[in-house]
């Protein structure tokens, strides 16, 4: 599917931005984010073709999936930061931690995760096929998807709003006070950060969000410039390479445990993004 099926129009205007003003141009160009799109954009196939070994929407899925049966990851409380309008990166979390918060910058992502948590309709995405994935994964029958809906829905505790670049970013009495247990965090920080020192000093910032020892999940984009948010909102991102992502994760007193690299197939190339690969990092804190 191109671009123009899509209507995005490639000479719309970044949001442009100097190091003075960076993480408030940021925030300004997220203003006309839309949620519908976005989802349309990059979690339907071909990027999200559950009969395809390389489609890149079950790779993401089979990397939590083993992160979290892996045994080391584990406790009360987990915290998925900047979710967007997504739920796939938790559908693996609900079945280790009793407690899951979804947070996010805007409150139209925040909208659009509230009506599928009440179940009421609305909502632009179905996810059905993911709950389903996630349960073949796991070793059930596909037929097991409402039971892990419904699982869900009772481990999300709220959606709150984030701001990774405050040095706190949730409010002082979101979380118990040793911290959260592990933090999950999916194509967010390379997304709304001016540059790459911002980049690591969100980082930095969401790593004390957790208890000493905690766990990180980091997915995010390799050699990403740009995206688009929206029918001709083309929002500018962090092109990071995987040393970059490696180095700000030590600065940031990240110790990486696994680095995975996934190179997007050409047909994937849709041209919502000029992403070139996908990194998953699983990480323990060890400053904070």
């Amino acid at each position: 599917m191109s671009s123009s099926h899509r209507g995005i129009n490639d000479n719309e205007p970044s949001c442009a931005f100097s190091p003075d003003n960076g993480v408030a141009a940021m925030a300004a160009c997220y203003q006309r984010f839309d949620p519908a799109a976005y989802l349309q954009y990059n979690y339907t196939p071909p990027r999200a073709d559950f009969e395809r070994k390389d489609s890149i929407v079950p790779w993401k899925l089979a990397c939590l999936h083993r992160a979290f049966t892996e045994g080391d990851v584990s406790g009360e409380v987990l915290v998925d930061i900047g979710s967007g309008p997504t739920l796939y990166q938790v559908l693996s979390a609900c079945e280790v931690f009793n407690k899951v918060l979804l947070t996010d910058f805007l409150e139209v992502n925040r909208q659009e995760l509230r009506r599928w948590l009440q179940d009421e309709g609305g909502c632009n995405m179905d996810w059905t096929p993911y709950l389903q994935h996630v349960c073949k994964l796991e070793g059930r029958r596909p037929s097991a998807w409402m039971e892990k809906a419904a699982k869900l829905r009772q481990a999300i505790a709220d959606i709150l709003p984030v701001d990774v670049h405050s040095p706190q970013p949730l409010a002082p009495d979101a979380l118990p006070s040793g911290g959260a247990d592990c933090l999950v965090s999916c194509f967010c920080l390379e997304s709304v950060s001016p540059d790459l020192p911002a980049f690591t000093r969100a980082l930095g910032h969401i790593g004390r969000l957790l208890r000493p020892s905690g766990h990180l999940l980091l997915i995010g984009a390799l050699g990403e410039s740009y995206y688009f948010g929206g029918p001709g909102v083309k929002i500018p991102v962090v092109p990071l390479n995987e040393g970059q992502v490696c180095d700000s994760l030590k600065e940031s007193g990240f110790t990486l445990i696994r680095l995975e690299v996934y190179t997007l197939p050409q047909d994937m190339r849709v041209g919502v993004d000029d992403v070139t690969g996908v990194f998953f990092a699983k990480q323990r804190i060890t400053l904070n």
